[in-house]
């Protein structure tokens, strides 16, 4: 009973003690408007950008390619949304820190990162950070 309490102690302050650490870290700053962190040719399109990271034998996804091509046809010319296949492109997904998938980075104009989001992501949720953004 002893080494029960003691394995629950030690894991509540190694809880404790990285709900307290954690945030005060800095976070990893990425490089903002650098062209290796798009896909060939999309830094130089002046428009707002989505950029997907994820993978064809991820679930959430396989849910999400759907929805992008849904909002690829409705913003078109407004803001560029591209698909990146981590396995395919290490080196991207490298420069952009991208940790678990799916990941959506949404870009300015600018090229300046401005929301990142992790997991599946559903359309009315992206259409809230492009009215965000300033995308109509």
């Amino acid at each position: 009973m002893t080494q029960i309490r003691r394995k629950i102690s030690y894991t509540t302050l190694f809880l404790l003690f990285f709900s307290l650490i954690l945030p005060s870290l800095p976070q990893v700053a990425f490089p903002q408007s650098k062209p290796e962190r798009f896909p060939k040719g999309v830094a130089n399109i002046p428009l707002p950008k989505l950029i997907d990271f994820g993978a064809g034998t991820c679930i959430p996804c396989k849910k999400m390619a759907p929805i992008l091509a849904e909002l690829t046809e409705e913003y078109k010319g407004r803001v560029v949304i591209k698909i990146i296949e981590v396995y395919q492109e290490r080196e991207l997904t490298r420069v952009n820190g991208i940790r678990l998938i799916p990941t959506q980075i949404f870009f300015d104009a600018k090229n300046q990162e401005v929301f990142r989001h992790v997991g599946f992501m559903d359309k009315e949720q992206i259409k809230k950070v492009f009215e965000k953004m300033g995308v109509k």
